[in-house]
């Protein structure tokens, strides 16, 4: 296989098989796939459900180091390392979430994996895919539109236009649409007030199509999301406006799994997308439960580090769901520790084994931490061909001195004939018996504590702070009933701290909480730390100026 097609003239040349000889390896009869074209299917709730009673397969969660601008490589390990223990006898399956628009065309370009690990169609998955990210953007929106048109209508409800807490989200980065002001232009149109955009992924209504185990459960929590409050602080639901049978009924396609393949036409379920810097950052709990019925082992990914994703794939999506992994694979490339350690991008070519030994702290970090979930973990070194033997032996040597492995890994370039090993040791921690999975903090912990638990555990910073304001806003939720329920950390993805441009292991550091949201139907805590945005901007050049069609109509510029 050659290194110098791009990642889409491989994907473009893939040997693509019908969605229905994919579903049938994984024994899902065709009937009971819903067909979008011939390469993407979703699967039948009635066929969900008729697996209720069926064991349970192994789940391995891939995370990362902090990413950096020099790459990680963290979905095209997960896809790789699927195909991996196909390859070498065992059923697996990949579930990943979707790419959202606003990145896209923003910073990455595309999110379907890389080189000859990839899930295909990698255009469709990078553009609309099978509209699920429309119907979040629709649901969200028309619970918006119908607390302005309760409150044009007499507001029965008594809401405070002061304490609207539901947002309006569009599936793309505009910083100009954070902080606006609506229903301007006279009386017909309304009650001006302050109000803003997030972006989808952002979306409590996201949260709660990747968190909700079905049909019914996911029309409860749609009802149980609070859009505001009256004067006197008591909160108005969605319910309270008649908003969740119709949002229900938005979702309804959304909540099934879509089915695609590998470029080596293995299975992969793509579902739901989070965001896991300002949401939870995991693919569809119905997505996962679901491949875990149907196959031995299925191998998932949680976004951006492993302080951010894995820390809330454990924390939330395994609390809620029942989840218990039997193994993790933490991904470090050689280029990534070499910033970690001080090396400019222009520069990462050079060979550098001081900057790589002192990058690693970055890295042992994360073991450290995946090891308090009670998770076996194993390094892969997702290789670059600049990669030399004495820097990928400082990281090897490294590693060993934590008490696990680093294997090198080159499915990108070789599919999964590159990624043989690290399947093998995955099944090796899975099948040990090892895992002794639990959560970070218990349920009854109170709300503040949860946080600064996290502070001081997972980023080793001294302590959370937070205004009164912010401190009071907890307790009051916690004797409204929803003490018990996590907390989603909303920080910059580059840094253990709410530095961005701290990099390495930094310790002993303050992670100010500058805002709390509470998602009632989500089941989860929004602390939002330093100044991360829940809407995203367009860097200076963005990647849409690189996507365009060409003289055959083929899409160039994804990736």
């Amino acid at each position: 296989m050659s290194e110098s097609r791009s990642d889409i003239e491989i994907a473009r040349a893939a040997d693509k098989k019908p969605i229905t000889e994919i579903g049938a390896r994984l024994g899902i009869p065709a009937a009971e796939l819903l067909p979008y074209g011939h390469d993407k299917a979703k699967v039948s709730a009635g066929f969900i459900r008729s697996l209720a009673d069926r064991p349970a397969g192994r789940l391995v969660l891939v995370t990362a180091i902090n990413p950096t601008p020099a790459g990680e490589g963290k979905t095209t390990t997960t896809v790789g390392l699927g195909d991996g223990l196909n390859r070498i006898g065992k059923r697996a399956a990949v579930c990943i979430r979707e790419a959202s628009l606003g990145p896209n065309f923003g910073m990455k370009g595309g999110a379907a994996g890389g080189g000859h690990a990839q899930v295909v169609p990698m255009e469709d998955m990078n553009l609309h895919f099978t509209g699920d990210f429309h119907a979040v953007t629709t649901a969200h929106n028309l619970l918006s539109a119908l607390i302005d048109n309760h409150i044009y209508w007499g507001n029965e409800l008594g809401i405070d236009t002061r304490r609207i807490a539901w947002r309006r989200v569009m599936d793309m980065n505009d910083r100009a649409l954070r902080h606006i002001v609506c229903s301007l232009g006279g009386v017909a149109n309304g009650f001006p007030r302050e109000a803003g955009f997030d972006i989808t992924v952002a979306s409590e209504v996201m949260a709660i199509l990747c968190l909700a185990a079905d049909l019914e459960d996911l029309e409860r929590r749609l009802g149980d999301i609070i859009v505001g409050y009256r004067r006197d602080k008591s909160p108005v639901f969605a319910r309270d406006l008649k908003a969740d049978g119709a949002m229900a009924v938005l979702l309804k396609d959304a909540m099934q799994p879509n089915l695609v393949q590998t470029l080596e036409n293995n299975p992969a379920f793509v579902h739901g997308g989070p965001f896991a810097n300002i949401a939870h950052g995991c693919n569809s709990v119905a997505a996962t439960t679901t491949a875990l019925k149907l196959a031995d082992y299925v191998v998932t990914e949680a976004g951006f580090g492993a302080d951010l994703g894995a820390e809330k794939f454990f924390d939330i999506k395994c609390r809620k769901a029942g989840l218990h992994p039997s193994a993790a694979v933490i991904v470090a490339t050689v280029r990534a520790l070499k910033m970690n350690g001080g090396v400019k991008k222009d520069d990462l070519g050079l060979e550098n084994v001081e900057a790589v030994a002192r990058g690693c702290a970055n890295l042992g970090r994360h073991i450290e931490n995946v090891k308090q979930f009670g998770v076996p973990s194993v390094v892969a070194i997702n290789h670059f061909a600049t990669d030399t033997g004495a820097e990928i032996a400082a990281v090897k040597a490294y590693v060993a001195e934590q008490g696990t492995d680093a294997i090198v890994c080159r499915h990108w370039a070789e599919g999964s004939a590159g990624i043989e090993e690290l399947a093998h040791k995955v099944v090796e921690l899975a099948e040990g018996g090892g895992a002794q999975f639990a959560p970070l903090y218990p349920d009854e912990m109170g709300l503040f504590d949860k946080i600064d638990t996290i502070v001081k555990r997972v980023y080793r910073g001294s302590e959370a702070i937070a205004d009164k304001s912010v401190r009071d806003q907890l307790h009051q939720w916690e004797r409204q009933g929803y003490g018990h329920l996590p907390v989603c950390m909303a920080k910059t993805q580059y840094s253990f701290s709410t530095d961005p441009n701290l990099r390495g292991a930094p310790t002993g550091h303050v992670v100010p909480v500058r805002e709390v949201r509470l998602a009632a139907g989500a089941g989860f805590v929004v602390a939002i730390c330093g100044e991360i945005m829940t809407m995203p901007g367009l860097p200076k050049s963005p990647s849409s100026e690189r996507i365009f069609l060409n003289e055959r109509g083929e899409i160039e510029g994804l990736f």
